[in-house]
């Protein structure tokens, strides 16, 4: 198992891609933490999968735009398993709306879950991996927005911006303490997010147009390309966008 006596968090872990990254990281032999946010269930019923097939796995709620719940969530990750090896930043949301529409309270809750809670989940494992002195991994699960304009979608798109050069500045910093800081920037992704665009068949025809491999990806293989990145195959790698996407942005105009 390529990631035996390692302990990931993963924030937004409960759900979509986050769900498929606990399971995966799971299934490799880490110890889990599933950060969420509001609604305990899917968290607990994540846990109680894990714990089913033999896997570890703690479910703690956190706000990650908190810098004292993202305290907490760290120390809940020592305490119940020891320490912080793996952070994936994966809670992130997004609304749609015209520029000259878009309030501010809008631009600032985009910003606050997806770039700054970022920092505050990254800073304060990073301190904690840091003190351990045995290396680490931070993975962002960013989007091809990082790069790929999307009309309507502002403050997400600045926020995934943010994030690269975020990645790529902290990845500088942290490499003498042996922590890796990559992105993960995935394309559509078939999730319970989703489920409003595929009704609506227009939308999602027109969406597998513009993906030359004609589907959206499953969530599990984003989870892959994550574990790839947490263990050691991934040591070597720092500072990079993994674009995974089925060719999407090969060919798309801006979704």
């Amino acid at each position: 198992m390529r990631l035996a006596g390692r302990v990931a968090i993963i924030t937004g872990g409960d759900t979509g891609i986050g769900k498929a990254i606990s399971l995966a990281f799971a299934h490799e032999g880490a110890s889990v933490v599933v950060d969420y946010f509001g609604d305990e269930q899917p968290a607990t019923a994540l846990v109680n999968e894990i714990e089913n097939f033999g896997g570890k796995a703690s479910a703690v709620a956190a706000d990650i735009s908190k810098e004292d719940e993202v305290g907490e969530l760290i120390a809940q990750a020592v305490k119940h398993f020891g320490g912080v090896d793996i952070m994936v930043n994966n809670a992130g949301i997004e609304h749609k709306e015209p520029f000259l529409q878009t309030p501010l309270e809008l631009w600032n809750k985009v910003i606050a879950i997806n770039l700054t809670g970022a920092w505050l989940c990254s800073q304060a494992a990073a301190k904690q991996m840091v003190k351990q002195k045995r290396g680490g991994r931070i993975i962002n699960i960013s989007s091809v927005h990082e790069e790929l304009a999307m009309p309507t979608n502002a403050p997400y798109c600045a926020s995934k911006g943010g994030i690269r050069m975020l990645m790529r500045t902290i990845a500088i910093e942290l490499a003498e303490y042996g922590i890796t800081v990559n992105d993960v920037c995935p394309g559509a992704v078939d999730t319970p997010m989703d489920e409003k665009l595929k009704a609506d068949r227009i939308e999602y025809t027109a969406l597998l147009a513009e993906i030359p491999l004609r589907r959206m990806a499953k969530p599990q293989e984003i989870a892959e390309l994550c574990a790839f990145l947490a263990s050691d195959a991934g040591a070597y790698i720092t500072g990079a966008s993994y674009i995974i996407d089925g060719g999407m942005t090969k060919q798309s105009g801006s979704l």
